[in-house]
């Protein structure tokens, strides 16, 4: 297993990866395929150069498995946070580590980033093992947004959770 942050090369294979996430599990992210289906891999080489973020992927034998991205808030008052969006590990890997190893690594860079001294991540209510996950790292949940995404005709309540570093 390989950790690292993803470079201008990874770029096409972030975004299959991307749009299996969001192709599958529509309910767990803000995004929708329809939205990014149609996005270029250059977009996605511009969100690799940002300063204000970082993707991190998991790599078992030079295959992107899974990804996480930490993202510092840019405005003055909020500069003291990150927040951790964007996480998926595919199906077939799950169970194995890679997302708490993208997590431990996601959180370790906000530790060594001068400002942030805390990470925010929302999860949808009916994902029970990405609640674990975040529990058993030391997010405490600290709010309920209910009906916060709408798929079809569904809703799907968010928990915000936080980790003070």
């Amino acid at each position: 297993m390989e950790i690292r942050p993803l470079r201008i090369e990874d770029a096409e294979t972030y975004k299959n990866i991307r749009l299996e996430a969001l192709r599958l599990h529509p309910e767990n992210f803000g995004a929708s395929f329809e939205e990014e289906k149609d996005y270029t891999v250059e977009q996605y080489k511009v969100q690799f150069a940002k300063e204000d973020a970082i993707t991190f992927g998991a790599f078992e034998n030079s295959e992107l498995v899974g990804t996480v991205t930490l993202v510092k808030q840019k405005r003055n008052k909020l500069k003291h946070k990150a927040e951790i969006v964007a996480m998926y590990v595919i199906p077939e890997k799950r169970g194995n580590g890679f997302a708490k190893m993208l997590l431990k690594t996601a959180i370790e860079q906000a530790k060594r980033t001068q400002g942030i001294e805390q990470i925010n991540l929302t999860v949808v209510s009916t994902n029970v093992s990405a609640k674990r996950l975040y529990d058993s790292l030391g997010f405490e949940q600290f709010g309920v947004e209910r009906r916060a995404l709408k798929v079809g005709k569904a809703y799907f309540d968010e928990i915000h959770m936080v980790l003070f570093l």
